[in-house]
């Protein structure tokens, strides 16, 4: 019984590294094809390109000397590092006029969540973002483009945010179990 536990063991181990192999060469695949970049696209037809060949993309539609836009483009600069699954583009409006009329683009900052080239959610100005209408956090932009299903929650991350939650929860009854003491 002892072999048959070593050996699935054993299995189990081989299977579980060919699988982090295999993601770690997905990364790397990805981050070598602006995966994790922000980057400012400046032709609208290459943008189509992208959004219809990439599974998950976030584009933002912007004017660099409007505050919000700059605002926005910080923002989805500090999301791209941490989503390999999608790409983060931006496109200056004066060069997409096309897409500006077929999207119906009409207010600056303006963010669309494509999922296999269609697309999906519409961020207009901050709307939606946040309970303050002028500003918002990066988690929530962040839980704003989750719900819309163009960012995929990495599993280790959620590991890592119950591990923290269970370390403060810890805390919170040591606090209490001193007081007993007094």
């Amino acid at each position: 019984e002892l072999e048959e536990d070593e050996s699935s063991m054993a299995a189990f181990r081989e299977q579980r590294l060919q699988q982090l192999h295999g993601e770690l060469a997905r990364a790397k695949a990805q981050r070598n094809s602006d995966y994790g970049t922000y980057t400012e696209i400046k032709d609208e037809k290459q943008l189509m390109d992208i959004t219809t060949s990439n599974k998950l993309c976030v584009v933002h539609f912007m004017k660099p000397d409007f505050n919000r836009c700059r605002i926005m483009d910080q923002k989805l600069a500090a999301l791209a590092p941490k989503h390999f699954d999608t790409r983060f583009l931006s496109i200056n409006v004066e060069n997409a006029p096309f897409l500006v009329v077929k999207l119906k683009i009409q207010v600056l900052p303006c963010v669309l969540s494509f999922i296999d080239g269609v697309s999906t959610d519409r961020i207009i100005g901050f709307e939606g973002i946040s309970y303050k209408p002028d500003s918002f956090t990066l988690q929530e932009l962040e839980a704003r483009l989750l719900h819309a299903k163009v960012l995929v929650r990495s599993k280790m991350v959620d590991e890592d945010e119950h591990r923290s939650g269970a370390v403060r929860s810890a805390k919170v009854t040591e606090e209490y179990d001193d007081d007993e003491w007094d």
